[in-house]
């Protein structure tokens, strides 16, 4: 199955999103008050769960935009 070029190149920007997001977003939790009380906290636990899914998610995204892209430039047969 092929993906069209505009479909892929939204899935490139959306794993590029992801780069730019979810980093930024765990350095802001790391600084929160709530993230730690004589250790990590629930609020920390969960934050960093959700951050590592989503950063694999946007990853695997940004992975299969950029197999859609390097198909679409090859000829068909």
């Amino acid at each position: 199955m092929r993906i069209g070029r505009g479909v892929s190149t939204c899935l490139v920007l959306f794993g590029i999103w992801s780069w730019i997001l979810w980093p930024n977003f765990l350095k802001n939790i790391w600084a929160d008050d709530r993230s730690w009380n004589d250790g990590a906290t629930a609020f920390f636990l969960i934050h960093l769960a959700l951050t590592i899914v989503s950063f694999v998610a946007g990853n695997a995204i940004g992975w299969l935009g950029i197999k859609g892209l390097r198909a679409a430039r090859t000829p068909q047969p």
